[in-house]
């Protein structure tokens, strides 16, 4: 076994059987990771659009505003109530904002914890 570089012509030493990860498994862990960002990206962008279209008084009886409060609803489920203000533009914003912000720090947490490993 020829242990030189052919580029280089430096001599090189071979890694221990187990010593890092192999390159396809480094090309789905990124790919993994890519689509856990994109996930996370695409609910908070959902939960931030409903805050916009709900501050700037869109029309409810439309389809898209529609299903975008509805998807919004479904994300954010578990934090609604939890801010019960009274002003209620405000309570929107913090109610789907929490989400929105916890789904990006998870998600991106995530995806940086898989490209790492």
């Amino acid at each position: 076994m020829n242990n030189t570089d052919p580029v280089s012509g430096y001599q090189t030493y071979d890694q221990p059987p187990g010593h890092g990860r192999p390159a396809r498994d480094q090309a789905t862990s990124r790919r993994i990771a890519l689509a856990t960002c994109t996930i996370a990206d695409v609910a908070a962008g959902l939960l931030g659009l409903w805050i916009v279209l709900y501050l700037l008084d869109a029309n409810q009886a439309n389809p898209f505003v529609e299903f975008v409060h509805g998807t919004a609803d479904w994300l954010s489920g578990w934090a609604q109530d939890i801010f019960t203000m009274d002003t209620k533009g405000l309570r929107v914003v913090l109610n789907y904002g929490l989400p929105a912000v916890i789904y990006l720090l998870i998600g991106h947490g995530i995806a940086a914890r898989l490209n790492r490993a």
